[in-house]
């Protein structure tokens, strides 16, 4: 079985490697560091304090095969290999919903990089597989969880 394909963005990418170097560097240590303490408070079985470092250091140590995972699978999406005005993964879509007047803006990158929060979307959820691949001016429906919905692209930034 082929392994996954992480797509994402150059500023993606450098994010995560940003970020397991830290996981490396300065959270590792950490943990090992309150493992020591916590096994000078006696005996382990009944140390709350040794429990919850061991339950940290094993969340950790999973955050940081995950991410080395994603960059050694990573794969650059290269957005202006599509069209200015096509909606692809690494450019942001503005559209508007059928009955609502507000503009919605929203950067499809990668499922590595995807935060709602600020914006990004991933390239699987529902709303961007429905933009991928249509262009200004289109009209289309999107299958969500919550309901069909339809918009019309007003805008393509790559």
């Amino acid at each position: 079985m082929a392994d996954k394909v992480y797509p994402m963005t150059e500023a993606g990418k450098a994010k995560l490697q940003e970020e397991l170097e830290t996981l490396k560097t300065v959270k590792r240590p950490e943990v090992i560091n309150r493992i020591k303490v916590a096994r000078g408070f006696g005996d382990l079985s009944e140390n709350s304090e040794y429990e919850a470092a061991k339950d940290e250091q094993s969340t950790l140590e999973t955050r940081i095969v995950t991410v080395e995972n994603m960059l050694r699978y990573a794969q650059i999406i290269d957005a202006n290999a599509v069209a200015a005005d096509e909606v692809s993964l690494g450019k942001s879509v503005s559209f508007v919903e059928d009955g609502d007047d507000e503009e919605e803006t929203y950067e499809i990158v990668g499922a590595a990089e995807a935060d709602a929060f600020n914006g990004k979307i991933s390239n699987e959820s529902p709303i961007a597989e429905g933009l991928i691949g249509h262009k200004v001016g289109d009209v289309v429906s999107i299958q969500t969880p919550g309901g069909d919905m339809t918009v019309k692209i007003t805008k393509v930034q790559g």
